[in-house]
């Protein structure tokens, strides 16, 4: 996605957004020097990560994070921004920046908790639960946690320590941590490959 950035000495906006760093200042106010985009400075963006943007410098490109970062811990796209956009604009009131970062917050973090029993908050409609999944796919995976087993103090209750243990003899935590025998491949070899018979 492109997009173009004026001579302006105040931050980039980008659909509603408001990006800023730095790192743009030796670019504010001085023409990018490419004549048929008018002497605007380039602009990508990932419409599945609005948390930042990458403005085309002479040395390479330049990455700008979003100046409301903080206010939404998860990663987030277009999609959810622009659904919640629409959503309080379509409730009448004004759409600030903030108010929208907030609103995006809200509806991520009720996804992420599911049905409260205590409390009645707003149901989710079906396009919130559609925004908030899609949303959730395309979040960077956790890292997965190592494995939890303790490693014996001593050799001799190594020596002592059962081989391996099977799913009958653990807990159902433990049946989910087990890890199994790694059998290496070999290394592929086309050349062999091609002197073998079909």
């Amino acid at each position: 996605m492109g997009a173009s950035l004026q001579r302006s000495r105040t931050r980039i906006k980008l659909n509603r957004r408001s990006y800023d760093g730095d790192q743009l200042n030796p670019l504010r106010l001085q023409p990018s020097g490419v004549r048929e985009k008018k002497n605007l400075w380039e602009i990508r963006h990932d419409p599945y990560d609005v948390s930042r943007i990458f403005v085309r410098g002479r040395d390479g490109w330049i990455t700008v994070f979003w100046k409301h970062l903080d206010r939404v811990p998860m990663p987030f796209g277009e999609l959810a921004w622009n659904h919640v956009r629409r959503q309080i604009v379509a409730e009448g009131r004004g759409a600030t920046e903030e108010q929208i970062a907030d609103a995006v917050a809200a509806l991520l973090r009720r996804a992420h908790d599911g049905p409260a029993e205590q409390e009645k908050p707003r149901k989710m409609t079906s396009r919130d639960r559609r925004v908030a999944a899609r949303t959730t796919a395309t979040a960077p995976p956790a890292a997965p946690p190592g494995p939890q087993h303790p490693k014996p103090a001593r050799a001799a209750d190594a020596e002592q320590a059962p081989a391996a243990t099977t799913a009958a003899d653990s807990t159902p935590e433990e049946a989910n941590t087990l890890l199994a025998k790694v059998i290496p491949l070999g290394i592929f070899d086309p050349f062999a490959e091609a002197e073998k018979r079909w």
